[in-house]
Formats: C-alpha cells, structure tokens, sequence
C-alpha cells in the first residue's frame, strides 16, 4: 500500500510547531499519509482539516497515533473502540492500561512506541 491509502487519526493534534504532535501531523504529510488531526477547538491546521472527534471521522482510519495523556483519553475509551482503527500507538506519556486493555477485549492491536521514530526509521 503507498502511503496516501494509510490513513492516520492523530489525537490531540495541535498547531503548535514545538509540540510532538504537530511534528507527527508534518512528518506525515511530508511522507505522503492521508491524515486527520483531531481536536475540539481548531478546524485547520498545517493546512489540514481538523475533525472534532473522534467520531466525526468518516473514513476508515488504519493508524490511530494518540498524543493526549490518560487523564482525557480515558473518557474517550469506547469512541476509540468504536472507531475501530487498524491499530492504536500509544506514543511516551499517553500510555494507560485502561485503554489498552480495553483495546485488547475489543480485538486492536496496540503499541507503546514514538511515532516520530517509527516514521524516521521505516518502521511505521
């Protein structure tokens, strides 16, 4: 599959240029994803349409990278769930295993890993 088909959610996009998830949403779109920031308060950035939540987004979305800590994406469980993404990155500080294991009873793969490196080393 060539990247513009993998389509990437990112929780807790931010137009910030010094936060990681606006690096993740650049890095992205300079390796050619399909991508969708998502956050309740802004509808661009990086030039990018913004969806509201999580269950705004009508696509199937293969990647789903979280950059929100376990404080705010806990009450966004079963939305998670719900969107049914190909697999869930739980990127350094968003980790929580009420979510994971949650994760796991609903059949998503899921991993602890930066998806700035996985993305600058292929591994993504």
């Amino acid at each position: 599959m060539d990247n513009s088909e993998h389509h990437v959610a990112v929780l807790g996009a931010s137009p910030k240029p010094a936060r990681y998830a606006n690096q993740c949403i650049r890095l992205l779109k300079q390796h050619g994803y399909r991508t969708t920031p998502v956050h309740p308060r802004f509808e661009w950035i990086e030039d990018l349409a913004v969806s509201s939540s999580l269950e705004a987004i009508a696509d199937p979305v293969d990647t789903l990278t979280l950059y929100v800590g376990p404080k705010l994406l806990e009450p966004l469980t079963e939305a998670i769930v719900d969107l049914r993404p190909r697999r869930v990155i739980f990127n350094p500080g968003t980790e929580s295993r009420l979510v994971q294991s949650r994760l796991d009873q609903a059949g998503i793969p899921w991993l602890e890993a930066c998806t700035l490196v996985m993305i600058r080393t292929d591994q993504f």
